[in-house]
C-alpha cells in the first residue's frame, strides 16, 4: 500500500540532540528539516518525468539516466544576497567508504558502502547496501554484498538506483543482485557475463534505460593485479591500455533475465549514459580512445553498436579519457582527463549527436599546466535549462562554469574559481535560482594529498555557489574530506548530506541570524 506523505513524515526519528564531540555542530543535534519544505519538495518531484526511476528526489545516483547531477526540487534554505549560516550534525553509525546517498519517501535513506578500500592488505567489507534514517542517520539495516578478504575478488565502486517499485539493483565485481527496499532482502542474483576476465571485471555502472531495462557495464583492469578498489583500472600494471574491453549488458529489471550483450573496444572506464534520439534508446560511453554509441531496441531486445557514430578524436593530445557525458540539447559533453596527466590541461568537449565529425572544446582554465598536473575525474555537470555546464580539475585546482550556444556548440568560459575538489558537481532548485554545490579542499592542500588515497589527510568544506555567477553563498566548517568522487547530496527540506571515509555529516544552510 503505498504511504501516505503524513505517516512517513511522522515517522522521521528525531533524537536528543547531542553536541559532536569536535565542536562543529551548531545545530547541536539531529536536524529534521524544515517540515513545511519537505511537503513542498514532495509535491515538487511528483511532477519531474523519471522514467525507469522512482520519483523521489534522487532515486538515481547522479539525478537520472542522463547522468546531469540537477535536482530541480532540492531547495536551498540559505539567501541568495546575504549572509548564510551552515548548521550541520555528524550522523550516527560507521558508514566506511559510503559513495552515493539516495531517498525514496522522506524520511528514508540509503547509501552504498564499502567502496573505498585500500589498494593492499585488508579490506573493509564491501559493498554494502544500508537503510538508515534521514535525520539522525541510525542504520535500519544493512545487507553486506561481498567480502574480498574472503571471495578474493575486485572490489570496486557501486552506484544505487531505485526502480519504481521501491527496490534496489546494484551490481558489483561479477554480480547482480535485487535487494527489498523495506528489509534489504536479497530477493534475486545473478551471475554477469564479460569478455574481460572475472578478477579483471567489475560491473560498477548500472543505470535504467526510459523503458525500464537494466544497461549495466563493467570497469576492467589488467590481470593478474591485486590491488583493490577503483582507481586498481589505471593503477595495475600497464594502466586501462592494457586492459581488456568492457561489456554492455541489457537486462529484465523483473527477472533478472539477461536480453543481450554487447562488446566495447576498449576498456570504458567511466559511467554510461543514456538518452533519447532519434526516437532511439541511445548509450555513450567513453572509452580511453574514442566515444562509442550504442542503441538498445526494446522491441527486437537487441544491443548494437551504431558504427556510424565513433569519435576517435575527441581528446587532443595528451588529454586522457572522458568522464561520463552529459547531454545538453543535440550535443554530448564531456569532462576530459579522467585519468591523470602532466601532459594536457583539461577540457570540455561537445560532440554532435546528429553528426560525430561536428566538436567543439573549450579549456575552462587554460591550456598550461601551472600546477603540472591535470587530473578531473568528476564528471561535468550539465544544466541543459540554463545552457552551462560546470566543471573542476582537482589537480589544476579549479572550478568553474562555461555557457554553450546550443545551436552551434560554442562554448564560452562564464565564470572560475580557486579550489581543489575530488567532488561531483551538484545542481539545486529552479533554474532562475540554481544553485552549485561541491567541495573544497583547505588552503595549502598539495598535489600528492590529493591522489585518490583511501584516508586522506587534509580538511575539505562543503560550498554552495549561484550557479550563473560563481558567487559564494554558503560554506561550512572543514571537516573530514570528502569521498573521492562522490557529491553533496540533496535530501528533503533543505538539508545536504556530505559523506566522508567512515559516515556522513547532515548539512543544512540557513540565513545568518543576528545575534
Amino acid at each position: 500500500m503505498r504511504k501516505t506523505l503524513l505517516a512517513i513524515m511522522s515517522s522521521q526519528a528525531i533524537a536528543t540532540a547531542t553536541l559532536a564531540q569536535d565542536g562543529f555542530a551548531l545545530a547541536n543535534g539531529p536536524m529534521p528539516g524544515d517540515i513545511g519544505q519537505i511537503s513542498r519538495d514532495w509535491e515538487c518531484v511528483q511532477n519531474l518525468d523519471t522514467p525507469g526511476y522512482f520519483k523521489s528526489m534522487n532515486g538515481a545516483e547522479v539525478a537520472d539516466a542522463t547522468r546531469s547531477q540537477t535536482y530541480p526540487c532540492a531547495s536551498f534554505l540559505g539567501s541568495m544576497d546575504g549572509e548564510n549560516t551552515v548548521y550541520a550534525y555528524r550522523a550516527d553509525g560507521d558508514y566506511q567508504g559510503v559513495l552515493f546517498m539516495n531517498n525514496r519517501y522522506p524520511g528514508e535513506l540509503y547509501l552504498t558502502g564499502g567502496n573505498n578500500p585500500p589498494p593492499q592488505g585488508l579490506v573493509p567489507p564491501g559493498p554494502y547496501v544500508a537503510k538508515v534514517d534521514a535525520t539522525t542517520g541510525k542504520e535500519i539495516w544493512r545487507t553486506v554484498l561481498q567480502n574480498a578478504n574472503v571471495s578474493g575478488d575486485w572490489t570496486g565502486a557501486s552506484n544505487l538506483n531505485i526502480l519504481p517499485n521501491g527496490n534496489i539493483p546494484i551490481s558489483f565485481g561479477n554480480h547482480l543482485v535485487l535487494l527489498d527496499g523495506d528489509t534489504g532482502r536479497i530477493l534475486i542474483h545473478a551471475d554477469l557475463p564479460a569478455d574481460a576476465p572475472k578478477e579483471g571485471s567489475n560491473f560498477k555502472h548500472l543505470t535504467i534505460a526510459p523503458d525500464g531495462t537494466l544497461i549495466v557495464k563493467n570497469q576492467t583492469r589488467p590481470t593478474p593485479c591485486n590491488i583493490q578498489g577503483t582507481l586498481a583500472a589505471i593503477q595495475c600494471p600497464g594502466g586501462a591500455e592494457a586492459a581488456p574491453g568492457s561489456t554492455i549488458l541489457a537486462i529484465n529489471p523483473d527477472t533478472f533475465e539477461i536480453y543481450d550483450s554487447v562488446s566495447v573496444p576498449e576498456d570504458a572506464l567511466v559511467p554510461h549514459t543514456i538518452t533519447m534520439h532519434d526516437g532511439k534508446i541511445t548509450i555513450y560511453a567513453p572509452s580511453i580512445l574514442a566515444l562509442y554509441r550504442f542503441v538498445w531496441d526494446p522491441e527486437t531486445k537487441t544491443l548494437s553498436q551504431d558504427k556510424d557514430w565513433v569519435v576517435p578524436n575527441y581528446l587532443e593530445a595528451g588529454q586522457t579519457t572522458g568522464d561520463a557525458p552529459g547531454i545538453l540539447g543535440d550535443w554530448i559533453v564531456l569532462q576530459v582527463n579522467g585519468t591523470p596527466t602532466t601532459k594536457a590541461a583539461s577540457s570540455i568537449v561537445a560532440v554532435s549527436q546528429s553528426d560525430p565529425a561536428k566538436i567543439t572544446r573549450v579549456y575552462p582554465f587554460g591550456t598550461e599546466l601551472p600546477t603540472g598536473m591535470s587530473w578531473a575525474p568528476p564528471k561535468a555537470a550539465v544544466d541543459a535549462e540554463n545552457s552551462m555546464v560546470f566543471s573542476a580539475d582537482q589537480n589544476m585546482m579549479k572550478i568553474g562554469a562555461v555557457t554553450m550556444d546550443q545551436s552551434t556548440g560554442e562554448m564560452t568560459v562564464a565564470w572560475t574559481m580557486d579550489g581543489a575538489t575530488t567532488a561531483l558537481q551538484a545542481l539545486y532548485g529552479p533554474a532562475d535560482k540554481r544553485v552549485l554545490g561541491t567541495a573544497r579542499a583547505e588552503p595549502g592542500v598539495t598535489q600528492q594529498d590529493l591522489m585518490g588515497t583511501a584516508s586522506p589527510s587534509y580538511k575539505q568544506q562543503a560550498i554552495w555557489l549561484d550557479a550563473k555567477t560563481g558567487k559564494l553563498l554558503a560554506e561550512s566548517d572543514f571537516f573530514e574530506a570528502m569521498n573521492f568522487n562522490t557529491l553533496l547530496s540533496p535530501g528533503f527540506g533543505g538539508r545536504f548530506y556530505y559523506m566522508w571515509e567512515k559516515g556522513f555529516i547532515v548539512l543544512q544552510p540557513m540565513p545568518k541570524r543576528d545575534g
